[in-house]
């Protein structure tokens, strides 16, 4: 049996659908789960309400044949904005987004090498020309960003963090500068294989032990802040070459590496550029993808199919650009429940929104390139939560790391779901109604169904 044939084989032994009759039916059904559910609790966010992951109690099964037809980064600006907040409320925003039992419990974060768009200012670690990187220091990450990840470390400690590259030194680019594209120049891929190693040793030596690494954030975007253009065999070459050697020289083989880091929309075709080289693909665990050019959630899929035995990764989104004006606005969450559900669904096995926290103009940005995290900082200290915030607790908080999705199906287009077994054999089913109807919902197991209702644009998890 393949992996394709061994993937179909557990879909159908982990079967979970969902169905709507102008209701929603969630279908979690396994013979590894046991006997039928007796109740689900129920959490609730919803719009035009107080209602904010708020748990509505426990309702119970009952019986119900099958119906017929009628479910955040770790970034410079962050940490920046998290040592200007009081001890109160650092306290308040490390409960809030990592302490499983009174807050969201975040596993996994991602953070830059260097400067990024999302720095205050440009910068590197080495000197211009020093090819030998003798002067390499992480001396500016000292002062805030290491300090910040390591707080949020005692509050998660089992936290994944992968880091990604915005820009080579402008000295080893084609440009002569970090931003505005450029492409790295071969004779210094080499000189930059070993910087990114000497990173991930030098957050090693800090006690930050980083879980995965992309090659490149959006390879394909010559952007007005910290930038590099790779094609695709450019990308294979240097992970064939250069990065994936430097790796295993160092011992650090078992960082995961990822590839593309860029939108959804041409992830396969980059995805076959470096995979189907078996000297580049060997070096690699998976591909990255972002949400900026569109849904496009089934290419996630084609990339599956094509490369089963590689994970897909969804490393960055976020809503812009920023405004207080419609700070409140309830589509930026519906958007991140929307990306969720449907990366899940084709496949991702994690999803790192981008800046875990900014300030009150959306940065701080060298670029003014400001855009929306899910909470915000104002110039009194106070911290804001948006939408998104909630909605991404709808998948944190009561979908665990080890989580198996099972099969999730709808039967209306318009209520999105998806649903997880966890490691302790809990059942968690997201349903998200978008719509301006309030609607009632089924969830359908085993012939045994929970009746609860959904308010207009609310997202609800389902636990078992």
């Amino acid at each position: 049996m393949n992996a394709v044939e061994r993937e179909a084989a557990r879909a159908r032994r982990l079967v979970c659908a969902l169905y709507l009759i102008l209701f929603v039916v969630v279908l979690p059904v396994s013979e590894a789960l046991g006997a039928p559910p007796s109740q689900a609790r129920v959490i609730v966010t919803a719009r035009d309400t107080r209602e904010r992951l708020s748990p509505r109690g426990a309702l119970p099964f009952a019986p119900l044949s099958q119906p017929t037809e009628d479910q955040c980064a770790l970034t410079d600006a962050a940490a920046e904005t998290f040592m200007r907040l009081s001890p109160v409320k650092q306290q308040e925003f490390i409960r809030a987004c990592y302490d499983i039992a009174n807050g969201l419990g975040y596993s996994l974060g991602r953070t830059n090498i260097h400067s990024c768009d999302f720095s205050s200012e440009s910068y590197t670690y080495v000197r211009d020309g020093d090819t030998s990187l003798s002067s390499f220091t992480l001396d500016h990450d000292r002062k805030a960003r290491i300090p910040f990840i390591k707080r949020v470390l005692v509050a998660a400690p089992t936290l994944k963090i992968f880091a990604s590259p915005w820009s080579p030194p402008g000295w080893m680019k084609t440009n002569g500068e970090m931003l505005h594209g450029g492409s790295l120049k071969p004779e210094h891929a080499g000189v930059w294989a070993r910087y990114v190693v000497r990173f991930l040793e030098g957050y090693a030596r800090e006690g930050i032990a980083l879980w995965g690494l992309t090659v490149q954030n959006e390879p394909m975007a010559s952007q007005t802040w910290e930038s590099c253009i790779y094609t695709g065999e450019q990308e294979r070459d240097f992970v064939k070459k250069h990065l994936g050697p430097a790796l295993a020289a160092a011992g650090l083989g078992g960082v995961r590496l990822m590839i593309w880091d860029h939108n959804r929309g041409m992830m396969a075709q980059r995805a076959a550029a470096v995979l189907d080289d078996p000297e580049a693909a060997k070096y690699v665990w998976g591909t990255a993808f972002h949400w900026y050019g569109g849904d496009d959630f089934s290419t996630a899929s084609l990339v599956h199919d094509a490369y089963p035995d590689k994970a897909l990764l969804f490393s960055e989104g976020c809503n812009y650009p920023f405004s207080w004006k419609t700070f409140n606005d309830w589509s930026w969450g519906e958007g991140y429940g929307r990306s969720m559900i449907g990366d899940f669904n084709h496949w991702a096995s994690g999803w790192c929104d981008w800046n875990v926290l900014l300030d009150e103009r959306g940065g701080p940005n060298h670029v003014n390139n400001f855009c929306f995290a899910p909470v915000h900082a104002d110039a009194q200290g106070q911290l804001h939560y948006m939408a998104s915030y909630y909605y991404i607790g709808h998948f944190s908080r009561y979908v665990r790391p080890g989580a198996r999705r099972v099969s999730c199906s709808s039967s209306r287009d318009d209520l999105l779901a998806t649903a997880f077994v966890n490691p302790d054999q809990s059942v968690a089913a997201v349903a998200m109604n978008p719509t301006d109807k309030a609607r009632d919902i089924y969830i359908w197991t085993k012939g045994q169904a929970v009746k609860a209702a959904m308010p207009a644009h609310s997202i609800a998890t389902f636990v078992w």
